[in-house]
Formats: structure tokens, C-alpha cells, sequence
């Protein structure tokens, strides 16, 4: 009879603190764009309206959508995510998202809170993340968020109205979230990051240098010698966990720049090819089209009509 009553009982918890959290995120996010708040590591973000696909890095996080729906593509994979869903990227990816359903009665709500490795690895002393034999290498992924989970982010939230306890409490919060999610659902794959001399550490740093990097040659031996790897096992892993190749991986990183240097710096798209590191600009202007779906100068004047 116990049995029976505690499935009601954890959902209706559930519920009630997702109805709050929503609340509260959509009091700090009163108008759409990313708002910051006064924890660095965590921000708001809100669409009033469905969106076209926009580009961006995501850093090891975890992002929970509370309303609306996103579909976000990394590579040629995409992942639907649903109101009541979070999403974890354990490595630094470049992808393409783009708000599916919002309004203004009911706007595309998400929380993002950055993760930080090092936090995690000293879980990994005390913690085994249990084993999934479905679990993937690939560096993000999608769950349904439970109690556990949502309870300590309700909490830090509401952390940010007494901001003299925010410093001294936000950590210990964050220490308990970051248990709560090595323990859950996607704890063996936001685990393998920081599992040191593992080869998504070895990935990890591969990615540091391509971002760095991007404008300049790329060798796959050499960054294979970098990160102590030969060059047929790095390139396995990096597809294994980014969904695209190292030399792909470059190029989507030089055209996700090249689209900012166009939209906010004003370049000439032979200016913004040049310093993204193409020596032809017909060759960037065709793997521009291919990316974001339109030539340059066609997709900035879009983007800059939908910003007025």
C-alpha cells in the first residue's frame, strides 16, 4: 500500500517545484535573450516566439528546459528537448539550436548552470557513477529531470533574493547537484570527462587547442602527439563523443566565428574568411551556405531584420 502511494507523492513534489522554478526564472527573465544572475555559473534564458536556428558553444553544463520546446543539432545528430527535460554536455561542443514553440502567455523558459570538471573529479574519489550499458560516449545528452535533481537547483535559485547567504551556501549546492547528477541517469558520461588519463580528458584537450586554434592548419598527427594519442584513436574518440571529426569539429568552429565577425563586427565576408583561417572565400562562402543555410551577406541581413 506504501509502495503505491509514493510514486503520487514524488510526482506531485515534482510538479509543485517545477511550477516554482518557472515562476521564478521567468520573474528574472522578464524580456527574451540570456539574462546572467548574481552566481556566475547560472543564467536564464527566454524566447517569447518560435526562432531560427542560432549558433552556439556549449561548455560542460547542465541546461533544463521548463517550458517551450528546443531542438538542438550537434553535428548531423539532433536531440528534441522537451519542457521538463535536462540536458547535460560534459565537453565544450559547438551546435546549432534553434526554439521550436513559445509565446508570450507561455515563453520558452531554460536555466543553464556551468559545470566545472574539477568539482567533479573530486566526486569521482568518492562516488562510482553507476554503469549503463546503453550509455554512449557522446558528450551530450537528454534525461527527464527528477526530484533530486530539481531540488537543490530550486534551492540555489532561490538563493539569488538573499544575496548575502549566495556565496557561502550556492557551493555547497552545487557540491550536492553535481552528486545528484553522477549518481542519476547521466552520471557515466558526465564522469568520463574527469576520469584523469581517460580519453575524454585526451578529447577534452584536443578541444582546448582546436579552440584556440581554429584559424590555423591543422595537423591530425600533430594534435594526436599533443594529447598523447595516435592519430586513428584520437580521431575515433573525437567522433565518438562530439559527433564530428577534429577537422569537421575546426570548421564548424570557424564558421560559427565567422558568422559573429559578420553579424557584429561588421567585416566584409573576404575579411571575416581571411581571419577564420580560409584562404578562398568562394570555399567559405559554399560551406557558409552549407552550415547555416544561407550565404553570408543573405543570412546576416536575416538575422539583423529579426534583431530590429
Amino acid at each position: 500500500m506504501n509502495s503505491q502511494l509514493k510514486p503520487e507523492k514524488s510526482f506531485s513534489r515534482l510538479e509543485r517545484d517545477r511550477e516554482e522554478l518557472t515562476i521564478l526564472v521567468e520573474r528574472y527573465a522578464q524580456s527574451e535573450g540570456v539574462w546572467p544572475t548574481a552566481w556566475p555559473a547560472l543564467s536564464f534564458f527566454r524566447a517569447d516566439e518560435p526562432g531560427d536556428r542560432s549558433c552556439a558553444m556549449y561548455e560542460p553544463c547542465l541546461g533544463l528546459l521548463l517550458q517551450g520546446n528546443k531542438h538542438i543539432l550537434l553535428g548531423e545528430e539532433r536531440f528534441e528537448q522537451e519542457n521538463g527535460h535536462y540536458l547535460i554536455s560534459s565537453i565544450d561542443v559547438p551546435v546549432s539550436a534553434q526554439v521550436m514553440r513559445a509565446s508570450r502567455q507561455q515563453p520558452c523558459l531554460c536555466l543553464t548552470l556551468r559545470l566545472d570538471p574539477v568539482r567533479i573529479g573530486e566526486w569521482l574519489s568518492e562516488v562510482k557513477p553507476p554503469k549503463r550499458s546503453t550509455v554512449t560516449a557522446r558528450g551530450l545528452a537528454l534525461s527527464p529531470v527528477s526530484v533530486e535533481i530539481l531540488d537543490p537547483l530550486l534551492r540555489l535559485i532561490r538563493l539569488l533574493e538573499t544575496p548575502v547567504d549566495l556565496p557561502l551556501l550556492a557551493p555547497l549546492i552545487e557540491r550536492e547537484l553535481i552528486y545528484r547528477l553522477l549518481t542519476g541517469e547521466q552520471g557515466a558520461r558526465l564522469a568520463q570527462i574527469a576520469m584523469a588519463g581517460g580519453q575524454g580528458q585526451q578529447v577534452a584537450r584536443a578541444i582546448q587547442w582546436l579552440k584556440q586554434h581554429y584559424n590555423k592548419p591543422l595537423r591530425i598527427s600533430d594534435l594526436a602527439n599533443m594529447v598523447n594519442m595516435s592519430a586513428s584513436s584520437l580521431h575515433h574518440h573525437f567522433r565518438e563523443i562530439t559527433a564530428m571529426s577534429p577537422l569537421q569539429y575546426q570548421k564548424v568552429l570557424r564558421l560559427h566565428e565567422a558568422r559573429r565577425l559578420l553579424l557584429t563586427e561588421g567585416c566584409d565576408v573576404a575579411t571575416a574568411a581571411h581571419r577564420v583561417g580560409y584562404e578562398s572565400p568562394s570555399q567559405f562562402s559554399r560551406e557558409y551556405s552549407r552550415h547555416h543555410g544561407a550565404p553570408p551577406l543573405r543570412d546576416v541581413n536575416r538575422l539583423r531584420a529579426v534583431r530590429v
